[in-house]
């Protein structure tokens, strides 16, 4: 399987790309007046009640194009997966939506990022504010350097989202219980956060990202560092945390997204394929491309 990075040009791109079209109807083909790949997404892009609309999107490092015209809607109160072999733009869609794509000196993006109707790249948008309403949980654990406490309390205090310290607390212990991890740390909040352990970490990532009351939650393959006793506290997390947020979570593993996701999206190449409830992408998906990747053909 090739893998599509940053650094490859964008004639390597066309020839990959080329090379996997298939012939079946709804297939991606290469069109030879732009050189790029012309496709429409299978299924349903739309959700009832969306938090997040995004439309035309496309991202480009440099020269070479990451993601093509992709339309997503990511509802309220769901949890989406993104999957697809490495490379195919999962990541890139979801730094999208929080801007942390501005980060690196080459990207850029077009198309239209709506959050509550809200143009997210609009010239007037606070992006402090932005990343505050849509979190990030990395695929690595990163709690600062700080006290367990001092971590969860970082963004409500520069947020100024507590009056004075007894708010402060209320909001801590709060966001560590809807973590799971409140009975485990409660006696050594004096604590470094950095000594917890792998699973431990990613929950306090996880109450650090809910202590600001985000509406929508991004995970890059959150999962993926931990044992499966810790990935198995992590998705009942997941579960719980979908009944007040939105959830956008990009995995590998086919068998965490049949797990927590109530709606599915492949992406291949830069393109997204395929889109519908996880229950129908898994067992009965309309697309070729799809059907290859989650029996296992190929990824």
């Amino acid at each position: 399987m090739l893998l599509m990075d940053r650094e490859e040009s964008v004639a390597t791109v066309r020839e990959v790309r080329a090379a996997a079209a298939p012939k079946a109807s709804g297939a991606i083909a290469d069109s030879a007046e732009t050189g790029r790949i012309a496709a429409d997404t299978v299924g349903d892009i739309t959700a009832k009640n969306p938090v997040f609309s995004v439309r035309r999107a496309n991202v480009f490092y440099g020269d070479a194009q990451a993601l093509f015209n992709i339309n997503l809607d990511v509802g309220r109160n769901e949890v989406i997966s993104l999957i697809g072999p490495s490379g195919c733009g999962k990541s890139t869609f979801i730094r999208c939506l929080n801007r942390m794509n501005d980060t690196i000196e080459s990207a850029r993006v077009t198309g239209d990022f709506r959050l509550d109707g809200q143009d997210i790249y609009a010239r007037d948008m606070d992006v402090v504010m932005l990343r505050a309403r849509v979190g990030m949980v990395f695929q690595k654990p990163n709690p600062f350097p700080k006290s367990i406490y001092e971590n969860v309390a970082y963004g409500p205090r520069i947020h100024g989202l507590a009056a004075n310290r007894s708010e402060l607390d209320d909001i801590v212990y709060g966001s560590l219980e809807r973590a799971g991890l409140v009975d485990e740390v409660k006696d050594r909040l004096d604590e470094p956060g950095t000594g917890l352990s792998g699973g431990q970490q990613q929950r306090l990532c996880i109450a650090r990202t809910i202590a600001v009351n985000p509406e929508v939650i991004l995970m890059d393959e959150p999962c993926s560092a931990l044992d499966p006793i810790a990935t198995a506290r992590i998705e009942d997390l997941i579960d719980e945390l979908s009944q007040k947020y939105a959830i956008a979570i990009v995995t590998h593993s086919m068998q965490q997204a049949a797990r927590v996701s109530n709606r599915t999206a492949y992406f291949h190449l830069g393109r997204l394929v395929e889109v519908g409830p996880t229950d129908k992408i898994f067992t009965n998906p309309s697309h070729k491309l799809t059907e290859d990747y989650v029996t296992g053909r190929f990824g």
